[in-house]
């Protein structure tokens, strides 16, 4: 079982509510606390509703608590966040699910930016996702642009990827390398490193790094290894965007 504490926007498939619906159909069950109601993403215009106030977003997780789930979750995975006092909660909430399973995965996406559009949180919050979730994580899951925002390393390639993700001191699954022409995800448990790349698409969809930081950890959990969960996770979310013949190359590094 996964806690997924993250976004949920009904009209489009991205954030949290995209991720259940993944892990649903992997036959994993997930429970979403969500951080804000959407109706739309934001990129789209207007998203209607907004976020979920910190008293009400601690009182889902006090429930949630209550409820015996935290005995028996296998993972967690943060997402995106509209507040910094929601990531407090997060914090302390992942601390109260490691003091009953010590051996919990926890997956941050420090959800804060991309190259198009640059930082799309405040900074408060970005400071809060470095500061106080990223060092709780087992991996983290950015895109390079949130790596290199991270890390202060210049992201490039797959190379000065490696290092960034090196840098970062822990596990690290981070999407949108440059691969030449391609387009690239890269893994590293600080010891093995792998790069998975395929050809670029018109524009990916918003929603690919949700999808992908989803499968990648239900695969760990199945009990995948690094480089497997890498192939399939990145198989999966590039046949969903550019269709289920797209060859996948996957590589050491």
């Amino acid at each position: 079982m996964i806690l997924i504490l993250s976004s949920f926007v009904a009209a489009s498939p991205v954030g949290g509510g995209a991720q259940v619906m993944a892990l649903a159909a992997l036959e994993t069950r997930a429970i979403l606390v969500p951080t804000v109601l959407f109706g739309r993403h934001p990129g789209l215009g207007p998203p209607g509703g907004g976020a979920v106030a910190n008293a009400l977003f601690e009182g889902v997780l006090e429930g949630v608590a209550a409820s015996g789930a935290y005995e028996n979750l296998d993972a967690v995975i943060t997402g995106y966040f509209a507040d910094p006092g929601q990531i407090a909660v997060a914090g302390s909430a992942i601390d109260a699910i490691r003091a009953l399973r010590p051996n919990v995965l926890v997956v941050t996406d420090p959800i804060m930016g991309d190259a198009d559009k640059g930082l799309y949180v405040s900074p408060a919050v970005a400071k809060a996702q470095a500061e106080i979730l990223v060092p709780r994580a087992d991996l983290i899951s950015p895109n390079a642009w949130e790596l290199q925002r991270l890390t202060a390393c210049v992201i490039a390639d797959p190379q000065t990827a490696l290092a960034a993700a090196r840098e970062a001191g822990r596990p690290v699954l981070v999407s949108s390398v440059p691969v030449g022409r391609n387009i690239g995800v890269l893994w590293t448990d600080g010891e093995e490193a792998w790069l998975a790349s395929h050809r670029q698409g018109p524009g990916a969809p918003n929603g690919t790094g949700d999808l992908l930081t989803a499968l990648f950890t239900a695969a760990l959990l199945e009990g995948a290894s690094g480089p497997d969960a890498l192939e399939t996770a990145v198989s999966d979310v590039a046949a969903h965007v550019l269709g289920a013949e797209t060859p996948i190359t996957l590589e050491a590094l």
